[in-house]
């Protein structure tokens, strides 16, 4: 099978100057003594354009920079290319759908007029085309230890975790208080932004390799019981503890948190009905402006709502001052800005506004919000209030659970993943706070690593 067809070819950065054979390297400095082999040993680089990954604070946490796609890819060698990308990325298929990519908005080809190179979509394809041509078989260990792990929570922290341990022989089981495994990939990210199928699949593939699963359990109910029967824990129960807004009628109906709206959006698509917090013929707002007020945006046009709109605190960005190689902070409409603007013929953010008060109707109901936007107020409709401001850190309960106490910011565990406790461990947003999950994904191998070192005494994950 040749190269695909729907990706942006390999791009480098060499340029001819006065010699064809010279190259200019990413510091501005001429080469013509190099061979392209000789370039790709001098160390780690992205996709053999020559510059160490990304150079920014921003770079991808899986540190993946294996040149898989131009390598194998294009050498139609997609066995090694799905070897190579698994030694970095344990879901790649996830990370291919849902990461913001930011390693491919700091890429140095960017420079010249010239597109970055597409990672995640490289990386999607070939995950993709392994499960399409059964490249990607069951990894079933051959040998075990006899260590036993509890793993409390399923998001992609969890499942990292899960996985490496699996595959270094030890038997995990994974918790999960809901009704399905996979955390927020489950129900808080919503189904056309990752469907759950995908999940599904990927899930079902850790069953055979030995993973076991229980739901509708929760952890923290039972946390003495997993402490006496397990070798070791692992909390994975991210930073569910959501940023609230101090405004009058904060209780009106009609308000809802965010994550309690997707998820109930999401299951309401898997079971075939219609949502109980529902947009359908409503005017919208939403307040927030990262990528789960973006899913809320998507989600309520979806279901019809009559209008949405963004509250979002700061003022429009411009063009990153800072310039590359750091990950560009402007203003650029996502998925969920693009179809409010096809829908509506609007962007939906209002920058510089935020909420002064909520207006109810004689049963209560929500019916407006006044806002205040660049110091002039207004009373815009609205009968569904969804609020994405972020999170504050890990719920208490589930650390007091398990005799432990969260730092200042609602976080569990230190910088070598342990807790006060030496057989408990915590990864994920609960140890670092709401991330992307792609950070997930590194937190959950760095914990199994410092796991499996505290169960055998050295690891070789």
């Amino acid at each position: 099978m040749g190269k695909p067809t729907g990706f942006l070819d390999y791009k480098r950065i060499d340029r001819p100057v006065t010699d064809p054979a010279a190259r200019i390297d990413s510091f501005g400095e001429f080469h013509t003594d190099l061979t392209l082999a000789e370039r790709r040993i001098q160390g780690a680089r992205c996709m053999n354009c020559g510059v160490p990954f990304c150079q920014s604070d921003f770079g991808c946490p899986l540190h993946n920079l294996i040149p898989e796609w131009n390598d194998e890819v294009f050498n139609d060698n997609w066995t090694h290319a799905l070897d190579r990308l698994l030694k970095t990325n344990n879901f790649p298929e996830f990370t291919g759908r849902v990461c913001p990519a930011l390693c491919e908005s700091a890429c140095v080809c960017g420079l010249y007029d010239d597109a970055a190179i597409s990672v995640r979509d490289n990386e999607l394809a070939i995950i993709e085309h392994a499960y399409e041509t059964g490249l990607i078989e069951p990894r079933i260990p051959q040998v075990r230890t006899g260590r036993q792990v509890a793993v409390v929570g399923s998001g992609p922290a969890g499942l990292a975790v899960a996985d490496q341990l699996n595959r270094r022989g030890h038997n995990v089981t994974v918790l999960e208080r809901d009704d399905k495994p996979g955390g927020l990939l489950m129900y808080g990210i919503p189904n056309m932004k990752l469907d759950k199928a995908v999940v599904g699949r990927r899930l079902r593939r850790m069953e055979t390799e030995g993973v076991s699963f229980v739901t509708g359990v929760d952890g923290a109910a039972i946390a003495d019981r997993l402490l006496a029967e397990y070798d070791a824990v692992v909390l994975c129960c991210g930073a569910r503890n959501a940023r609230d807004v101090a405004v009058e009628n904060r209780d009106a109906a009609g308000v809802h948190q965010a994550l309690d709206y997707l998820t109930e959006s999401t299951k309401a698509v898997l079971a075939r009905r219609d949502s109980d917090i529902n947009a359908r013929g409503k005017n919208v707002l939403v307040i927030g402006n990262g990528d789960t007020a973006t899913d809320c945006v998507a989600t309520a046009i979806r279901q019809g709502a009559a209008s949405v709109r963004q509250l979002v605190r700061k003022p429009a960005a411009g063009q990153d001052a800072r310039h590359w190689p750091y990950h560009s902070r402007s203003g650029k409409a996502d998925y969920g800005q693009e179809e409010a603007l096809a829908k509506y013929g609007a962007d939906p953010r209002l920058y510089e506004t935020v909420a002064k008060a909520l207006v109810t109707d004689e049963s209560g109901a929500l019916a407006a919000v006044v806002v205040d936007t660049a110091g002039e107020e207004k009373t815009l409709p609205c009968e569904l209030l969804l609020l994405a401001a972020g999170f504050t850190g890990a719920e208490a309960s589930v650390a007091q659970a398990f005799h432990l106490a969260l730092d200042g910011k609602g976080r569990l565990g230190g910088a070598d993943y342990r807790t006060a406790n030496e057989k408990i461990f915590a990864a994920g947003d609960m140890r670092q706070g709401a991330s992307l999950v792609v950070t997930a994904i590194a937190e959950g191998r760095a914990c199994a690593k410092a796991v499996d070192e505290y169960l055998e005494g050295y690891t070789n994950l």
